[in-house]
Order: C-alpha cells, then structure tokens, then sequence
C-alpha cells in the first residue's frame, strides 16, 4: 500500500526555497516592508543620522583601557606596549567625540519631541552598534526619546547598543538595503570621526545631493575639523577641478554641539517645518503621503 503523500509547505513557509538565491527577491523585499511597516506603527515621520566610528569609547570607559594598559606593562614585550599605550591613548583622545555625539542627540531629541505633530519627527538614528553610534542612541535615550538602531549583519558580529528603542532595533542582511533605510527618512546626517564605513556614508550622500537624486534637503553636518582636515582635503577636489566649489556647500563642518545643533534646528525648521507650526501637526508631511 503506497503510503500517503504529505502536504508540501506553501511557499511562503518553505524555508530551503526562501534562503535559496531564487528567494532572493524576496528577502531583498522584507527588508523594505518590514521596516516600513514597523516605522509606521511607531509613527516615525523622520530621522537624524548619526556616522562615526564603532571603536570610540566613553570618556571613563577610555581612561579605564589606558589604566589596564598601563598597569599590564610587565606582562607584554616593550615594542607590544608601546603600541598598545599608542592605541589608548588614542582612545582616550577621540573619547571627546563620544561625548560630543551623546550631548548632541540628547539636544535634538529634547527638541524634537517638543514638535507638536501626529508624527514623531527627526528621529536620531544609528548603525545600532557601539561607538559613536552607542553615543548618539544614548543621548536620544536620555532625553526621553525614541532612537532607531539599523544594524547590519557582519563576519565579526556587531551586537545593538542597549541603548536602542526595542521596537526599533533592526537587523540587515543587504547592506544596500541598510543604506536605503538610512536615507529614505533621513532630514539630516551628522558625520563623526570615523573608518572605512562612515566615508563611505558621507560620500554616498553627497554624491545623491550633487547629482540632485534627492527628492528632500538633507542638511549635512561633517562634526570635527581636526580630524577631517587631516582625512579629506576637501579643497584639493575644486583645485583639481574634480567637483565645484559649490558642491562644498553641500556640507557643513562644525565644532561642538551647540554649533551642530543650532544649524540642525534652523535648516531643519526652514526646510522640513515650514517655521514654527502653530497646531499640532499644521503644515506637516506624512510619510504615507510624502516622498521623504
């Protein structure tokens, strides 16, 4: 007697076929509806994005590695210490801009939830991990508001700050579509010290501004010319005719956070409010409405 043939799965439920590469469209699909669909029910209208490096430290937790550091001096060759104190010295050094992101976010978002409007404005958002980005979500987490993590699955695995709103804590497979998710909401990017990664935003978003592929003004902050002046000779590039010297308009460098923090609020006020709304949600656009 033939035994009797089990149902097979529908697709939807067929997990070989949805992690197989003829899945892939469909993943690459998730990862735009199912964010879409969170920011919505959390009425998230749109975002600040904070850049900067994953390996800067808080002020304390700096000096705590330099002491360790200091205090392991006999147990390591001469030549191992001395890059070793090199590197946290360093450390404690680019600790400021930790400082500077979290006194940053905490600003915005005091701010920003004081926006009478049906949706949640200028929400700050992060890569989800530590670093800067820790700095940013903790600031935004201090101040009583909600704070997005877009995480990204890596080789070397990239935990979310603890910092980040639960409801709003991502993970990535497609860095493109990580990236789509920083841009789409984004009224603003705020550039801190930073490898590989944070150039790699900056110039993205430069580049759609250049070529005015934004449907949006995105207001661009490059935070810490000490640092910048020694990475990119931004100048070099009109010199050499590679871009005008208009496009360097495009960005602004500041120093503090009271600086980035009143060009955030005037841009954004002027470009993304309309002035000052009178009624809660007077003059707004909705993302369900809106081209972000």
């Amino acid at each position: 007697m033939t035994d009797k043939l089990k149902s097979a799965p529908v697709a939807y439920q067929n997990e070989p076929f949805l992690d197989s590469p003829d899945g892939r469209i469909l993943r690459i699909l998730s990862e735009y509806q199912e964010p879409l669909a969170r920011f919505r029910r959390e009425q998230i209208q749109d975002t600040v994005v904070f850049f900067g490096s994953a390996r800067f430290q808080g002020r304390q937790d700096a000096a705590k590695t330099l002491s360790t550091v200091e205090n392991n001096r006999d147990a390591v060759s001469s030549a191992k210490l001395k890059e070793d104190l090199k590197v946290a010295q360093a450390g404690l050094d680019m600790a400021r801009y930790y400082e500077d992101a979290r006194r940053l976010a905490y600003q915005l978002t005091k701010w920003s939830i004081e926006i009478p409007a049906r949706r949640r404005r200028f929400v700050v958002t992060t890569g989800g991990g530590p670093g800067i980005m820790e700095a940013a979500n903790l600031g935004a987490h201090e101040a009583g508001g909600k704070t997005i993590g877009l995480n990204i699955q890596l080789p070397f695995e990239q935990h979310p700050n603890p910092y980040v709103t639960p409801s709003l804590n991502f993970q990535f497979h497609y860095f493109f579509m990580r990236k789509f998710w920083f841009a789409y909401l984004a009224k603003g990017l705020v550039i801190f010290p930073g490898g590989f990664g944070t150039m790699d935003e900056l110039f993205e978003i430069l580049t759609l501004a250049q070529t005015d592929k934004l449907a949006k003004k995105i207001l661009v902050i490059i935070y810490g010319s000490e640092y910048w002046n020694k990475i990119i000779n931004f100048q070099a590039f009109v010199d050499a005719g590679a871009v005008s010297q208009q496009d360097l308009d495009l960005f602004k460098v500041v120093d503090s956070p009271d600086e980035a923090f009143e060009f955030l609020r005037e841009g954004l006020t002027k470009h993304h409010l309309g002035g000052t709304p009178k009624k809660a949600g007077e003059g707004l656009p909705e993302i369900a409405k809106t081209r972000p």
